[in-house]
């Protein structure tokens, strides 16, 4: 390919506010897709990583002042759309009146009192999501947790590429069509241009908590806190072990030739290495998109790398109008915020039972967390109750409970004793329903009693 232009893509963004590291980020992805580079990883350069330091909860108190070096940074930018919500997903309701937002504060909230230590939440919101997520807690967040000024990290959005020409493509019609979000490896560049990573540092945090506002599992933990930073880690990833449902997401794995951990996603690799990308007992880890940030030294790479963390870039070829297929076809570039373990020397990665890994991307995961299974207790934390012994109830819907409301008419039965629970046609579960190990429904009303 040519050498790139890149100044009408620095016009179009400067012009729309975008942040200059968030424009440096984004001209790196580019010249690498205009240098046609595949961001593949061949499986022979890799090796697969073997024994893990594990988590164990031993039930420990956190050390307040650990607490008080700490910041919960939540991924908050994605829309409920698939699931046919129309605003943020963490809106969604986990029990009656209580949304993934409000345990999110809760945890917060109840850190702060029960430790006196003034533990931070930042939300990374999309164009898409702030102002569900501000005005939600104008309403429902205690002082010191509602302001923007107090807990928004903004993202970025970046142009998408004609790929006919490689230059931004433009759709007058719906101009808004022109930009998409960069993936969440955006949260290097937003730390740093929204001046969050020096008011942090200044406020003397050094510790960061990432992780997903759908996954639940994901909490603040004193064993993980105190073991992070008793080891001088630049950079942790928490991982756990992928089964057969896993077997194509992201693995860890180990560069052969500088014995560096990194990141491997299945756009990044070549189609003749797929049975061994998939091969759960060679890759036997995947990424949670769970990571622990030394902000110190995050600043230090920073300035060494001119300012940008150096990741793979991950080309999506859509159309510009996501709807229309005969639209123009685009490029979207994205980068992944897990990748930056192969960028920082001394990168670690920790095994963590699979109760810390429960995202929420269906209505089925969504009416299995809302049901009896599952325990929210008072300081906001969701788990699976302790005769289930760590294992979720797995539930499959028929594709007319895709969306949210359909939930309703379904009822809810009692899952704490359900193994796997299958629902096709149309079904109602009357009050007093309890399905125990495996069962499946079709076209019929469940009676109160024990099914399965």
């Amino acid at each position: 390919m040519s050498t790139p232009d890149f100044e009408p893509f620095r016009n179009k963004m400067t012009s729309a506010n975008v942040m200059e590291p968030a424009i440096m980020a984004f001209q790196q992805s580019y010249e690498a897709l205009c240098r046609n580079e595949t961001g593949m990883i061949d499986e022979s350069s890799l090796d697969p990583v073997g024994g893990l330091p594990e988590h164990v909860e031993t039930g420990e108190s956190f050390d307040p002042e650990l607490l008080a070096k700490t910041v919960v940074i939540k991924l908050n930018g994605g829309l409920g759309t698939s699931m046919g919500l129309e605003k943020v997903k963490s809106l969604l309701e986990v029990r009656k009146g209580t949304t993934f937002l409000d345990l999110i504060v809760r945890q917060i909230q109840s850190l702060r009192e029960s430790t006196g230590a003034p533990v931070r939440l930042l939300l990374m919101n999309s164009f898409s999501s702030s102002s569900d997520t501000l005005g939600h807690l104008a309403e429902h967040a205690p002082d010191g947790l509602r302001e923007a000024g107090e807990v928004e990290l903004m993202q970025n959005q970046v142009p998408k590429i004609d790929a006919a020409t490689l230059q931004p493509v433009a759709w007058p019609n719906q101009p808004d069509l022109e930009w998409c979000p960069p993936g969440h490896g955006d949260l290097y560049p937003a730390l740093v241009g929204s001046g969050w990573l020096d008011r942090l540092l200044a406020d003397g945090v050094r510790y960061a908590f990432v992780s997903n506002s759908d996954n639940l599992g994901a909490v603040l933990s004193p064993e993980l806190l105190r073991w992070f930073a008793a080891s001088d880690a630049p950079f942790l990833m928490e991982v756990t072990r992928r089964t057969a449902a896993d077997r194509k997401g992201g693995h860890l794995a180990v560069r052969k030739a500088d014995g560096q951990l990194l990141l491997r996603e299945v756009a990044q690799c070549p189609d003749s290495d797929l049975d061994s990308f998939q091969d759960i007992t060679r890759h036997q880890f995947f990424n949670t998109n769970s990571i622990w940030l030394r902000l110190d030294l995050l600043k230090k790479k920073l300035d060494e790398c001119g300012g940008v963390i150096p990741l793979p870039m991950i080309r999506n070829r859509k159309t510009v109008d996501p709807r229309d297929p005969e639209s123009t076809p685009v490029i979207q570039l994205e980068v992944a915020m897990g990748a930056a373990i192969e960028s920082f020397e001394g990168a670690q990665a920790i095994e963590v039972p699979r109760s810390r890994f429960a995202p929420v991307k269906t209505t089925a995961d969504l009416f299995a967390l809302r049901s009896d299974a599952y325990h929210v207790s008072e300081a906001g934390c969701v788990s699976l109750i302790p005769e289930r012994e760590g294992r979720p109830p797995v539930v499959s819907l028929d594709s007319r409970y895709k969306f949210v409301d359909s939930l309703d008419a379904l009822g809810m039965p009692s899952l704490a004793e359900c193994d796997s629970l299958t629902v096709k046609g149309e079904v109602r579960f009357e009050d007093g329903a309890v399905i125990r190990g495996e069962a499946s429904f079709e076209d019929e009303t469940v009676p109160p009693g024990v099914h399965g």
